[in-house]
């Protein structure tokens, strides 16, 4: 090989080098005047989630402990009632065994009468007794199992979406039933669901007079009524104070359901608080109870669930609205 080709060969490996070089520095070179990202946050941490979880088991606690210290006194207060009848039977018998008998002599019968004055006036003094005792009772009757039963007239607001219907209809005419018990006798009636469709159309925006034969037709007919509604109660509730609402009425709403699709749990609350506003005693236009069946609580049992969702959002508004909300165990 001659010197001038090797000395050829030696500058195109050179060259080759070079240009191998300048790749791998344009590289480093665009690695350095590129920024990297900041790492994308995926995921919320849970932990403020579970300081909220902790609050409210904090709050159920408490709760628990406020039922079972009204259930004592109650119960003490029943006893003592009891106590009560019995002397006042006690005393209507013996009244009753002197009036009875026949005075033997003139002196015999002015000490029966004198006996039966101060009888009558002991069974007086009872009575008074008694009736302070059951005004009492009635005063704090005036919440059974927590929820306020001191309206005149009821709405109930049911979820008639598909898992209602398909897991836990069953038990939910058992609660409406269980509801118009609590309510011995009211002024009027009303029954629709979430997207505010009345069972009875042609009671649409009135009241369902109450009476026995009323009350069965409403439980029967609510077995096999089917409707269609979304699992948001914005719809029924909205339609239910603007159809409904007067100063003159004590109301209450029962909301019924077991999950909640909706975007924004602040956004439901604001616009029921701008609607049922409040006097200056703090009583709202109506009350707002609710109950929730736990359906989809096994399919889906994390935090941000639907079904904890609709727990959040009708506790929020029970609360805002002098109402109760109760969580049931099961949909048996």
């Amino acid at each position: 090989m001659s010197r001038r080709r090797r000395r050829g060969l030696e500058d195109a490996n050179i060259s080759f080098l070079d240009i191998i070089c300048c790749g791998f520095g344009a590289i480093v070179l665009l690695l350095v005047i590129v920024r990297p990202n900041p790492p994308v946050v995926l995921e919320e941490s849970l932990i403020q989630d579970k300081g909220l979880v902790r609050a409210l088991q904090e709050r159920l606690f408490e709760i628990r402990g406020q039922v079972n210290f009204l259930e004592t006194e109650l119960n003490a207060k029943q006893e003592q009632l009891g106590k009560d009848k019995r002397r006042v039977a006690i005393l209507r018998s013996e009244f009753d065994t002197l009036n009875s008998r026949k005075p033997s002599s003139e002196d015999q019968g002015a000490e029966d009468a004198t006996q039966a004055e101060d009888l009558q006036i002991a069974l007086q003094t009872l009575t008074r007794e008694m009736k302070r005792l059951l005004q009492g009772r009635k005063k704090a009757n005036e919440y059974i199992a927590g929820v306020p039963v001191d309206s005149e007239y009821i709405i109930f607001i049911i979820d008639s979406s598909g898992s209602m219907t398909s897991n836990a209809w069953g038990r939910l005419v058992r609660e409406v039933r269980n509801i118009l018990a609590i309510y011995p006798t009211v002024k009027g009636i009303q029954v629709m669901n979430n997207e505010g469709i009345y069972m009875f159309p042609s009671y649409r925006g009135k009241f369902l007079p109450d009476s026995p034969s009323r009350r069965r037709s409403i439980v029967s007919k609510l077995s096999t009524w089917s409707a269609f509604s979304t699992s948001t109660p914005v719809g029924g509730i909205t339609n239910a104070i603007r159809q409904h609402y007067d100063k003159n009425k004590k109301i209450s709403l029962y909301v019924m359901g077991d999950d909640y699709q909706g975007r924004s749990i602040r956004r439901v609350t604001k616009i029921v608080e701008e609607l049922n506003k409040r006097n200056r005693k703090g009583d709202t236009l109506v009350r707002i109870h609710g109950v929730g069946f736990p359906v989809l609580l096994m399919q889906d049992p994390g935090i941000n669930s639907s079904q904890m969702r609709y727990a959040t959002l009708m506790r929020e508004l029970a609360e805002q609205n002098n109402g109760t909300f109760i969580g049931l165990n099961n949909v048996r």
